[in-house]
């Protein structure tokens, strides 16, 4: 099983051409609305990129700064898999790029493979995908690890951590991102 949410949510909203963006941790909010809609808020500390060539690296931060941050075919590409992004944005904190994404979806099948059956909201993750923190209960079996949350929850949180996150050979992207 592949590292579900980690990878998912990068080629999604980051976009992977050459070379890879790769966030450090990344954090989910997902507050319902009704069991099945709401809102989901994403945020990415640390961004970075593996590029090993000035070309790779250029593309990612092409991809990052003008096809993740303002392009509206990304909106449109996301809508048409049942996310309506409301806000997407970077900022730098110590030296740090990070990313915030907030969208909607009418289907919490959309939000990373979440499901809602029989009264229990829950996410099947890879054995070695490392989960930080949930506000679920964490079950773990020989072939995978599950997050479960019952019906009750009207929020449901959990933080990944990039396994093959290397900070000291990874580039940074913040000197490169200029606000306007």
């Amino acid at each position: 099983m592949k590292k579900t949410i980690y990878y998912l949510i990068l080629v999604t909203f980051i976009t992977i051409l050459s070379g890879c963006l790769v966030s450090e941790r990344i954090n989910y909010t997902v507050n319902l609305q009704t069991p099945t809609t709401g809102e989901v808020t994403v945020n990415f500390y640390n961004i970075k990129s593996n590029a090993i060539g000035k070309r790779e690296f250029e593309k990612d931060k092409k991809n990052l700064f003008v096809y993740a941050l303002k392009s509206k075919s990304l909106i449109a590409k996301l809508k048409l898999d049942g996310k309506f992004v409301t806000l997407r944005s970077l900022s730098v904190k110590s030296h740090q790029l990070n990313g915030k994404v907030i969208y909607k979806f009418k289907d919490i099948k959309k939000v990373e493979g979440i499901r809602f059956e029989d009264g229990f909201y829950y996410l099947t993750l890879a054995l070695d995908d490392s989960l930080i923190s949930t506000n679920g209960k964490m079950i773990v079996s020989k072939e995978y690890k599950r997050i479960l949350w019952d019906k009750n929850f009207k929020q449901l949180k959990f933080e990944m951590y990039s396994s093959g996150f290397n900070n000291k050979t990874f580039k940074g992207l913040a000197s490169y991102y200029k606000k306007k």
